[in-house]
């Protein structure tokens, strides 16, 4: 009776096995035979329930079978590169190693062969299994310890099988003990074949067991092990005797089922028991500790010259070990790249992959594996993008970043050295702690950043202070030259002329004064519909014509739009005089407004041929405000304030420059 209990138990254990097997996503030859011999192991173990009689004979046939879909697994470990099942039967090799277990299997059928004949296979068989085992361990090398799992489960097995028929040759009959306790023993090794089959990578078999089933089997071993102590007071309580032994044992019994109940219904105990089997039978995919201080080490080194954004970038990328990525910014739906390391700027295809990645974002938190999304858009189900356009991206990896849980910007990652990582829910969660952890310091620094920026503002206003002063007295004086003059004039058209212009110097002054005095700007040059051709060649004409190469301004088509005249006035002047003082006087400067009816926008575009910007001063310093190339001749907040006041009106500002080659002022402004 005890006999079937371990054959029944062996045989549920392989059949579950079998079942992890089965479901296994992957495919590949090991896999195959590992499905092959477990197979026909629980067909080994089930083998006593559908015999009416057991025999000799009829148990060596099972067992036969079984050693020789285990040779066949063994002969095609004995190298690692096998593809196909014919790879393994075209060596000469298998087929000595197969040649036993199969006149062992034809024999019986024709002949009438005595059992220590039998009995003597066996002992062979589990000889020659043994044999390799010790050659694949030889040759294993650095897998040696992927490989020790699977060696010690069939070493254990087969030494068993050894001692069993050896025994049985040597008395001429087998022990019905070893026959008895084999169930036990196959069922006792089944995780050391687990174990061997997830630790050895190319066998491409990748089975997994939930912490929670390994949670449950423990809380039942702990109970079983629990269970058979009190069992065994209680048997030395009733050996001992004595009047009060029954009582005793009665009482012991139910105190200690008590016991185990109140300690298996207790949540901090399963807790513990669960936080324990995690830590130690399973292996998380990151040293989460190493990798917070490689994290905080990589945002704390900031090389000179480098901006946070690429400390950011940095970051993700060494993070996740990939090698180049692109961090943007999501300004009114549209792209503004801060940092890139070994990547280009987006094609056309891609930004309207990126348009609607950023609709996806604005109410869904969730990392986007490219590949996983050409595969299976399922998973993404709220995400609706145009696949032909997915095809040209060349970026693998997207990772939103919020601030405030309100959508911000993105990292673009790709994995040029390797196959991409898939991403698992260790890494999603490993990936997103990393993203609070830097949108963190992000944030923090443009916290500061912003801080600082108002502090120099600040200080420019106490600049303006004295500038004020002195203008109030410039003024002074030519309100008293204007005094004298009109008093002693005579009527010359030159001098004529002369108070005409200083009563225009006046007048300017007066506007200057006011708008350095006025706190709300916005009261002194309201806003309205205007026509943007015509007041940029006010400026062009106004502003402009003292200076070389003249500008030329082509109008392709246009419509009114609303906006700040003065302030766009003072824009325009800005770029405009910028890219005539960076260009010689023999080279060009030219404007071109154009309407986009499907963008409901007006397109003005700057260009020139000019010196040109290098890629790291325009993302470090081109629209940092006082900081200027000029000297003592500017202030430095020219382009600064062209960012602002469009990005204010719901428009942005590209630039595109290479030095000694020109730059190109795009400017979009919304005209709906």
């Amino acid at each position: 009776m005890l006999a079937v209990w371990g054959y029944a138990a062996s045989a549920l254990g392989y059949a579950l096995l079998l079942l992890l097997l089965l479901t296994s996503r992957k495919s590949g030859l090991a896999k195959y035979l590992l499905i092959l011999a477990t197979a026909a192991t629980c067909l080994w173990s089930l083998s006593p329930f559908f015999m009416d009689e057991i025999t000799v004979e009829r148990l060596i046939v099972f067992d036969n079978i079984k050693q020789f879909f285990w040779l066949l697994f063994l002969a095609a470990c004995l190298k690692d590169n096998f593809t196909s099942l014919t790879g393994v039967l075209r060596r000469p090799e298998t087929w000595l190693i197969l040649a036993l277990p199969m006149v062992a299997i034809i024999v019986p059928l024709f002949f009438n062969v005595a059992d220590s004949w039998l009995f003597l296979f066996q002992t062979v068989l589990a000889l020659q299994v043994l044999i390799l085992l010790e050659i694949i361990y030889r040759q294993a090398g650095d897998n040696r310890w992927a490989f020790k799992p699977l060696i010690l489960y069939l070493g254990a097995t087969n030494l068993f099988e050894f001692v069993t028929f050896a025994n049985a040759l040597m008395v001429e009959q087998i022990d019905l003990t070893y026959i008895a306790a084999r169930g036990f023993i196959y069922t006792a090794l089944i995780p050391f074949l687990v174990l061997a089959i997830r630790r050895v990578q190319h066998w491409g078999v990748d089975i997994f067991v939930s912490r929670e089933v390994v949670l449950h089997s423990s809380l039942l071993v702990v109970a079983g092990c629990y269970l058979f102590v009190m069992s065994l007071i209680g048997y030395v309580v009733k050996y001992m005797g004595g009047e009060w032994s029954s009582t005793i044992q009665i009482s012991l019994f139910f105190l200690s089922l008590a016991l185990l109940v109140t300690v298996f219904l207790s949540a901090s105990f399963r807790t513990k028991v669960k936080v324990f089997i995690t830590k130690h039978f399973f292996a998380n995919q990151f040293d989460y500790r190493h990798e917070w201080v490689k994290l905080t080490q990589s945002l704390a080194h900031n090389r000179p010259g480098q901006t946070v954004y690429q400390t950011v970038l940095n970051a993700f990328l060494q993070a996740m070990d990939y090698q180049s990525g692109l961090l943007i910014k999501c300004v009114d739906n549209k792209v503004e790249y801060l940092a890139d390391q070994d990547a280009e700027p987006l094609c056309e295809d891609q930004l309207i992959v990126m348009q609607q990645f950023f609709d996806y974002f604005q109410h869904k938190n969730w990392i986007i594996d490219i590949a996983e999304l050409r595969t299976k858009p399922f998973v993404y189900e709220e995400l609706k993008v145009n696949h032909a356009a997915l095809n040209k991206a060349t970026f693998q990896l997207v990772v939103p970043i919020y601030r405030e849980e309100v959508f911000w910007g993105l990292v673009l990652m790709t994995n040029t050295k390797e196959t991409p990582r898939s991403l698992n829910w260790e890494l999603r969660d490993y990936l997103t702690a990393v993203t609070d952890q830097v949108a963190n310091f992000l944030f923090h620094h443009e916290a500061a950043k912003e801080v600082a920026e108002n502090a120099q503002f600040a200080a420019f206003t106490r600049m303006s202070a004295f500038v004020l002063h002195d203008l109030k007295n410039v003024l002074a004086q030519i309100d008293l030259i204007l005094c004298n003059a009109e008093q002693h004039k005579d009527n010359p058209e030159f001098i004529d002329d002369t108070f005409e212009t200083l009563h225009h110097t006046k007048a300017r002054m007066e506007k200057m004064l006011r708008q350095l005095s006025e706190k709300n700007s916005d009261l002194a040059s309201p806003q309205r519909l205007c026509r943007i051709s015509q007041c940029i060649d006010n400026v062009i004409q106004q502003r402009c014509a003292n200076q070389l190469p003249k500008v030329e301004l082509n109008v392709i088509s246009e419509t009114d739009v609303v906006l700040d005249q003065d302030k766009f006035a003072n824009v325009m002047y800005h770029l405009i005089s910028n890219a005539q003082q960076a260009t010689a006087d023999d080279g060009f400067v030219r404007v071109e407004v154009e309407h986009a009816p499907q963008n409901t926008q007006m397109v003005v575009t700057i260009s020139d041929n000019g010196s040109g910007m290098s890629k790291t001063f325009i993302q470090q310093r081109l629209f940092k405000p006082f900081d200027t190339t000029k000297g003592n001749a500017g202030m430095g907040i020219g382009a600064y304030d062209a960012k602002t006041f469009l990005e204010k009106i719901g428009g942005f500002l590209y630039v595109q420059s290479e030095e000694n080659v020109g730059t190109v002022f795009t400017l979009n402004i919304p005209a709906d």
